[in-house]
């Protein structure tokens, strides 16, 4: 029978924006914990996590432990003591303090270490605006030089070749060939993204969200800075961010991914600037793993603070230093594709002008902002990061770029914020046609299909790529690795015996219709599925047989041509 631990009721309390005061990150010397092991990771992650894991072959390690309960009670159980958030990938909290004695008390204790226990100090009053990312910018774009024009679009027929399905979203779908992976059928459906923002005001009302609220794919949200659990009364900017990839109202404005699933999460206040908003982003990025997200979003970025003696020097941005940055870059360990604007200090005569913090991140694909002719935006920030590392990695429109207002029509708004989200959904339907491949190998795919991959520059990275190009790239690396598997065979399933999750691969003998099978000993149809071929085309099929059925089952296939019948043994 499956245990449920809680913490003490005051372990996480709600945190408001004008009480700021005393706040403290601690961090603690272990995961020691009689509740939590490594051998039992379903207490601690979903079974979408867990699956994310085993198919990219990565391994459940001490980061993903949750922090010791103990620790956690022992600190709230101080007189006064308030957890704030908790990272389990960083072991640490943050707490806020009624005095200095409170604060020797939580230093006195043997499990904490000391001399990283860090003071945040936050402002209490005024307003702001995450990486100043509705303002209008005023800049001049940049031109390219002639050898560097964008590439020409040969677009795909269907109902995406005409600007009237599209409406507002017309041009920042078209820059990257998009349509092409939407007339195929790879609009994002079963691509969980979770989006990391300053709040989504209206949503639950907006018509733009009206279908995806309607088919449940809206499938969780929270706000990292108040613990609780509701976004929609926050601030617009993630509802704009939102509306690119999943608004969906042919004619008006469909979004870059218009059938994925979404998990809506707050982690930055508006009217304070801290290293608490980079705890907060790390704890969201941790339930974005642990309930299976495929990709996280995020549209904020932090270089200054309220305190400046925090702030990231340039040569701090260098992909391994800032809180926020470490988070990102253990999220894309845990086999999640993580999407970061670079910011908009492009204009910038000091060293804010380079990439912010997360966008600094080794693994974190960073998101410059073109206009509509592929020309950069001189907002856009600049690159390598702190190291000399390339970034941005890419660049998506978001110079006049589109967007849904708060009144559900269309808007129209400059920065890196609203490029950032519109590809995110783009390789979001790109995964979904590759499931097999790893969050790397899709990475190294959208790169290599940019404009300026074989010549990238500090400004548009690898340049802006081309989903037609991406999709043709992964379809060669797919056959090469079928041709490989299947050798003289035209179709065939694994890994053998099969645990729960398999797949089959297949080399279509014929063009048609298939029908693909899995039948137990006494005829039973445990699965049924139906899939269009195209002759010698290469399919990887992902199919399952639940984990407590075992026994022998076998695969059936059969498309008017061609029989096949393969063995299944389950144990």
């Amino acid at each position: 029978m499956k245990k449920i631990f809680f913490l003490i009721p005051v372990a996480i309390a709600v945190s408001l924006a004008t009480n700021a005061q005393n706040r403290h990150l601690i961090r603690f010397k272990d995961k020691q914990s009689p509740v939590y092991s490594l051998a039992a990771p379903s207490a601690y992650l979903s079974e979408k996590s867990i699956l994310r894991r085993a198919r990219q072959n990565i391994p459940v390690d001490s980061t993903d432990l949750p922090v010791n309960p103990y620790y956690l009670n022992s600190i709230a159980g101080i007189p006064g003591v308030t957890i704030l958030s908790v990272s389990k990938w960083l072991n640490q909290a943050l707490v806020e303090i009624p005095d200095d004695d409170a604060l020797n008390k939580i230093m006195e204790l043997p499990f904490v270490v000391r001399q990283t226990v860090r003071p945040i100090k936050t402002r209490t009053s005024g307003a702001g605006s995450p990486d100043k990312k509705f303002d209008e910018p005023r800049d001049s774009l940049q031109p390219r030089s002639a050898t560097n024009k964008p590439p020409s679009r040969t677009r795909a027929t269907g109902i995406a070749d005409d600007a009237a399905h599209y409406g507002a979203s017309y041009d920042q779908i078209r820059i990257h060939e998009g349509e092409y992976l939407h007339n195929l059928g790879f609009r994002g459906e079963g691509i969980s993204i979770a989006i990391l923002d300053a709040g989504f005001s209206g949503y639950l009302t907006n018509p733009a969200f009206e279908r995806t609220r309607a088919q449940n794919r809206i499938k969780g949200e929270y706000d990292f800075v108040n613990n609780e659990y509701s976004v929609n009364e926050d601030h617009s900017h993630g509802l704009h961010c939102f509306s690119t990839m999943a608004a969906d109202i042919p004619g008006v404005m469909v979004g870059s991914a218009p059938q994925a699933d979404f998990y809506l999460y707050r982690t930055e206040n508006v009217l304070s600037e801290s290293i608490a908003e980079e705890q907060f982003w790390a704890s969201a990025a941790e339930k974005a793993d642990s309930v299976g997200a495929d990709m996280i979003s995020s549209s904020l970025g932090y270089v200054s603070f309220d305190d400046p003696s925090l702030n990231h020097s340039y040569a701090q941005r260098d992909g391994n230093t800032a809180l926020i940055t470490n988070a990102a870059d253990l999220a894309a360990k845990k086999g999640m594709i993580v999407m970061a604007a670079c910011g908009n200090s492009g204009t910038s005569s000091t060293e804010s002008k380079y990439v912010m913090c997360p966008a600094d991140g080794d693994s974190v694909v960073t998101v410059g902002a073109v206009d509509a002719a592929g020309l950069i935006a001189g907002f856009s920030s600049w690159g390598p990061n702190g190291a000399g590392l390339l970034k941005p990695n890419i660049v998506s429109m978001g110079r006049a770029a589109s967007y849904i207002t708060v009144s559900g029509t269309p808007g129209t708004g400059n920065g890196t914020s609203l490029a950032t989200p519109n590809i995110a959904g783009l390789i979001a339907c790109l995964w979904q046609a590759f499931r097999e491949f790893s969050n790397m190998e899709i990475k190294e795919a959208v790169e290599k299909s940019a404009d300026k991959y074989n010549n990238p520059d500090d400004r548009y990275g690898y340049g802006i790529p081309n989903f037609r190009v991406a999709y043709t790239l992964l379809q060669q690396k797919r056959e090469a690795r079928a041709q490989g598997i299947l050798k003289d065979k035209w179709i065939k399933a694994f890994p053998l015996p099969v645990k729960k999750d398999f797949t089959v691969l297949l080399k279509a003998p014929s063009s048609g219709n298939a029908n693909i099978q899995i039948i137990d000993l006494s005829g039973r149809i445990w699965q049924s599925l139906k899939i269009q071929t195209l002759e010698n085309n290469f399919y990887h099929i992902p199919m399952s047989i639940p984990a407590s059925a075992a026994g022998m089952y076998y695969l059936r296939y059969n498309d008017g041509k061609n029989k096949a019948t393969l063995e299944l043994p389950k144990f």
